[in-house]
């Protein structure tokens, strides 16, 4: 089995059996992202306790990158610091701009390097990026509060 199957294999898996995506009724901050190009969307809350993420709940609709990338976002930042998360969102926003010349850090973006990938194809970078930036923006919201 080569790396680019086992990546497949990865997302669907994330796409078929999506970690977190259950909305959570309570929340520090809630956002609902769209992405316009293809209609993908996301609602997404966040709970933090002393600038720890707590909790990442997330419904949504969309193609297999948005969803699987959402879920493996929402996995991977839950008990990391607000500083922490953005690190990591920050190296994954850099390996989707790379346009496939970077692989990724596995030990930092865990099954998030599956979707290096998708830097190879413009039109599908908007999706994968789709829960980091809603992410992100919760982030700031739950950090204000």
């Amino acid at each position: 089995m080569n790396l680019d199957t086992l990546y497949q294999e990865v997302i669907l898996d994330h796409y078929k059996n999506p970690l977190n995506k259950k909305l959570s009724p309570t929340f520090d901050a809630q956002v609902h992202h769209i992405n316009p190009s293809c209609g993908d969307e996301i609602t997404l809350n966040l709970t933090a306790v002393d600038g720890v993420i707590t909790a990442i709940t997330w419904d949504g609709v969309g193609c297999s990158i948005s969803q699987a990338s959402v879920s493996i976002a929402s996995d991977l930042l839950v008990g990391k610091s607000f500083e922490q998360a953005e690190a990591i969102s920050d190296d994954f926003v850099e390996l989707m701009q790379s346009k496939g010349k970077k692989v990724g850090d596995e030990a930092v973006l865990e099954d998030a390097v599956a979707l290096a990938g998708v830097s190879q194809y413009p039109a599908r970078i908007k999706c994968a990026l789709l829960g980091w930036m809603a992410i992100k923006d919760a982030s700031i919201q739950a950090q204000t509060k």
